[in-house]
């Protein structure tokens, strides 16, 4: 049946409360167990969330496993019109999703929200079009035989995506799986479950039952027991480094492959030459300003050419002072919140730890004056000057609005400082010179390099880090051959 639009978040988050998706059908957890979802505006409750176990999981992958023999004989290309046809489906409902997660999220509706659910919809089209790929080669072995590969689903995917853009690394992720002919079951964050739970509640009308079940709890009464499961074949994870490392511990003792998004602490190189408006504007972008700088891709370290530094940092300020922070269902609003109180002290205690290892702050923008907004989990974005280069908040990840801005005198020292990380997730650099360019992004140790311009992930682009970044790539016809299928070698004899 149609899924009727509702554009009211709260009625929405409501009608989602305590179920998990299950075989096609909403189903409360065998536990009985929920647990609160806050508005990180108000700290508010707006719903109540199944809370997954390990019965729960049992009971998702058995039906992925039953649900994948039918869908994988099906050709790839009728899964591909299918998966697409989620694409076009989900695309009308975009000013819904986008409510929704800015209810659940905090995140600004006219600068984040809506946005990433245009570009969730927009990845389903994409991966769906891209089914005629699926295929192998032909090998000149042996004249006398005839020698070939295919290519073949892995089976049952467990997927476990993070609550700060959690519609598009869902798409990441559930997309290019089940054109490739597998099912999958994902667990949604805590913090985050509804929108991704309506997504695929919306897939149904297209999907067949079991082919995609979506699962909600917390890391290891949930999470833990999907990568564990047996039949569980392959696990795409985004996260912190912390648990990526227990989710692969946790896959090597089953021998199955991962896909490990862990987080960065980017650089965005300005070099002398550069157009400082562009760069300016790149900074605001890059940083996720709007997103509260919750990306693992914000570029938290701004290394600017000392003959640019100053003139850099006071128009950064003014840009950043003139975004609005307020409501995030507020088309005004510019900048939401954090998404729950926990990171919204591990936050400010980064900002203290940064002025007292000596760093100038820069606090900017206000927080919101209205009173329904007091409990909010808002957080002025500072930028830091005169940062040491192995201080914390300039090596760790914050995942908040805070931004270090470091003066360098030559290309080499900009590059030697850019590299000198444990993350190597994104970077920028920022020129009108086409050889520091090239050189540049020959040079850095990164996975995701742009030169004037800080795009985040998009259909088609190969997404992924090095060093503690993580493993694998995403979002590209790469990521659907390489990750969510295995290659078969066939030999026939002729003679």
């Amino acid at each position: 049946m149609p899924v009727e639009m509702e554009l009211d978040p709260f009625v929405l988050a409501k009608s989602l409360s305590g179920v998990h998706l299950i075989d096609g059908e909403f189903v409360a957890p065998i536990n009985g167990k929920t647990f609160d979802v806050l508005n990180p505006a108000t700290n508010k409750s707006i719903g109540h969330a199944a809370e997954g176990d390990a019965d729960d999981v049992e009971r998702a992958v058995a039906v992925a496993k039953a649900a994948q023999k039918d869908w994988a004989q099906r050709p790839a290309r009728e899964r591909g019109k299918l998966v697409a046809e989620c694409g076009r489906i989900l695309n009308q409902h975009v000013d819904e999703l986008g409510k929704l997660i800015a209810l659940e999220s905090g995140k600004a509706l006219r600068t984040e929200s809506r946005v990433e659910a245009s570009v969730l919809a927009d990845m389903f089209v994409f991966f769906g079009g891209l089914a005629s790929e699926l295929k192998g080669e032909t090998i000149p072995f042996n004249p006398n035989m005839m020698t070939l590969t295919t290519r073949e689903p892995v089976g049952v995917v467990g997927a476990i995506i993070p609550w700060n853009v959690p519609l598009l690394l869902m798409a990441i992720k559930v997309a290019p799986a089940l054109v490739a002919g597998n099912s999958v079951v994902v667990k949604s964050a805590e913090d985050t479950p509804f929108t991704v739970l309506r997504v695929c509640q919306i897939m149904q009308q297209i999907l067949p039952k079991g082919v995609l079940n979506i699962l909600s709890g917390f890391g290891p009464g949930c999470g833990g027991p999907l990568v564990a499961h047996k039949d569980v074949k392959k696990v795409s994870f985004t996260g912190s480094v912390e648990t990526g490392r227990i989710v692969y511990r946790a896959a090597a003792e089953k021998l199955i492959p991962v896909t490990l998004e862990l987080g960065g602490k980017s650089p965005m190189i300005v070099m002398g030459d550069a157009d400082i408006e562009k760069a300016v504007a790149g900074a605001i972008g890059g940083m996720r300003f709007t997103r509260q700088g919750q990306s693992c891709t914000a570029s938290s370290r701004i290394l600017v050419h000392e003959d640019l530094h100053d003139d850099f940092v006071a128009r950064l300020k003014d840009k950043v002072n003139s975004l609005k922070m307020g409501n995030p269902l507020d088309e005004a609003t510019d900048i939401g919140t954090i998404i729950n109180a926990k990171q919204r002290a591990k936050v400010c205690n980064y900002i203290e730890i940064g002025s007292s290892e000596g760093a100038q702050k820069h606090e900017l923008s206000a927080l919101p004056d209205d009173p329904e907004l007091a409990d909010g989990q808002f957080v002025r974005p500072v930028i830091f000057t005169d940062v040491k280069h192995d201080a914390r908040i300039a090596r760790e990840e914050i995942f908040g609005p805070v931004a270090c801005v470091f003066k360098f005198k030559t290309f080499d020292e900009a590059i030697e400082l850019a590299n000198d990380s444990d993350f190597g997730l994104a970077a920028t650099v920022w020129t009108t010179d086409l050889k520091t360019a090239l050189v540049a992004t020959k040079r850095l140790e990164a996975g995701f390099v742009q030169v004037n311009q800080n795009l985040v992930v998009q259909p088609n682009l190969s997404y992924g880090g090095v060093k503690l970044s993580g493993l694998g790539r995403e979002a590209s016809l790469e990521s659907m051959l390489e990750h969510f299928t295995h290659k078969k070698t066939i030999i026939l004899n002729m003679e």
